[in-house]
C-alpha cells in the first residue's frame, strides 16, 4: 500500500487541538467509531431547516470557508469543551459542506493507521435520477482495497438503502467515472448538478469535478467552489486537446477506486505535473457568500 495516503497533507493535519478535544480516550481506530465522531459534530448547513436552532450568519457563511482540518477542530474546541467522542447540540457544531465531513473523516483514518483520501464526484442517493455534486471519503481495507464512506450520512439522519461506510460504486461516481459516462453517451450531462443550486450543472461542473478529484488525489483537497487551469475555462474555450487530457485523468482516476491501484499515485504524479491540472501557489474561490477571491495555498507536503 502507497503511503501518500497514510500520510497526512496540509490540509488534513489535525494540529494541536486534536489532543485537548480526545481528552483521556485514545481516538477510536474504527472507521466506523471515526464516522459517528465526524457525523456528531459536523453539521451540514443544509440541515439548519432541520436541526431546530437558527444558525448565525457567520457561521453560515464562514465555517465552510475552512480548508484546514486544523481550523476546523480550532473552531470545535471554540463551541465547547466536551469530548470528540460526544454528541453535540447544533449550537456547539461545525457548519460544513459534505467536502467538510468527508475531509475530517479522511484526517482521523490518517491519524489512526488508515490509509484514506478524498473522492469527488456524484451522488445518486439525494435525488432520483439526478446526480448531486458531492465529496466523500476512501479508505483502504485489507481484503477489500479501496472503500468509499460517506460520513455526512452516516448514522440514520439521511435514509440510504445500503451502509454508508460502504457506498456502492453506483450510488457515487467519481468524477472520472461520471466525465466516461458523460462522454460515452451512457449518462445526460443535464442529470449532474448542485442541487441546492439548480444552475450549477453540465459538462462543465463534471470538469471541474475531474481536475478538483486529481487534486485531492495529489493532496491538495479543495473546497468545492475552488478554480484553476482547467476548471476556469469557459466551454468554448476548451479545446479538443484539453478533452483528451480530461480522458486521459479520467482513465487514471475512475480506475483508482477499486480493489488495488499499484503505482497509481506515481500516474497521479505526472498529471499535476501538466500546468492545465497543477494546481497553484493562488487560486480563484468562488465563495458561496463571500464573492470571488483570490486564495494563496500552501504546498502539498
Amino acid at each position: 500500500m502507497d503511503s501518500d495516503y497514510l500520510n497526512h497533507s496540509p490540509y488534513s493535519t489535525p494540529g494541536p487541538h486534536l489532543d485537548a478535544l480526545l481528552g483521556p480516550d485514545p481516538l477510536p481506530r474504527s472507521p466506523e467509531a471515526l464516522a459517528a465522531m465526524v457525523r456528531g459534530v459536523l453539521m451540514h448547513r443544509e440541515e439548519r431547516e432541520t436541526c431546530g436552532w437558527t444558525v448565525p450568519d457567520e457561521r453560515l457563511h464562514g465555517d465552510a470557508e475552512s480548508r484546514y482540518v486544523t481550523e476546523v477542530l480550532r473552531v470545535l474546541r471554540e463551541r465547547g469543551d466536551t469530548p470528540l467522542t460526544e454528541e453535540r447540540g447544533p449550537a456547539a457544531r461545525f457548519v460544513a459542506t459534505c467536502r467538510d465531513f468527508a475531509l475530517l473523516l479522511c484526517a482521523l483514518l490518517r491519524e489512526t493507521g488508515t490509509p484514506a483520501r478524498l473522492r469527488g464526484g456524484y451522488g445518486t442517493y439525494f435525488k432520483e435520477g439526478f446526480h448531486d455534486n458531492h465529496w466523500v471519503t476512501e479508505y483502504w481495507c485489507e481484503g477489500r482495497g479501496w472503500v468509499l464512506a460517506d460520513p455526512q450520512v452516516y448514522g440514520g439522519l439521511h435514509d440510504t438503502a445500503f451502509d454508508p461506510m460502504d457506498v456502492p460504486r453506483d450510488a457515487f461516481l467519481v468524477a472520472g467515472d461520471a466525465w466516461r459516462a458523460c462522454r460515452e453517451g451512457r449518462a445526460d450531462p443535464e442529470t449532474f448538478g448542485v442541487f441546492s443550486v439548480p444552475d450549477i450543472k453540465g459538462l462543465g461542473l463534471v470538469r471541474a469535478d475531474v481536475v478538483a478529484d486529481l487534486a485531492a488525489l495529489g493532496g491538495t483537497e479543495p473546497l468545492p467552489w475552488d478554480g484553476w487551469g482547467l476548471i476556469e475555462k469557459d466551454d468554448a474555450e476548451v479545446t479538443a486537446a484539453d478533452l483528451a487530457l480530461l480522458d486521459a485523468v479520467a482513465a487514471v482516476t475512475s480506475a483508482a477506486g477499486h480493489a488495488s491501484d499499484p503505482g497509481r499515485p506515481a500516474a497521479v504524479r505526472r498529471l499535476l505535473a501538466d500546468p492545465r491540472l497543477a494546481v497553484p501557489t493562488e487560486i480563484v474561490s468562488h465563495t458561496t457568500y463571500r464573492g470571488v477571491r483570490t486564495v494563496t495555498l500552501p504546498r502539498a507536503a
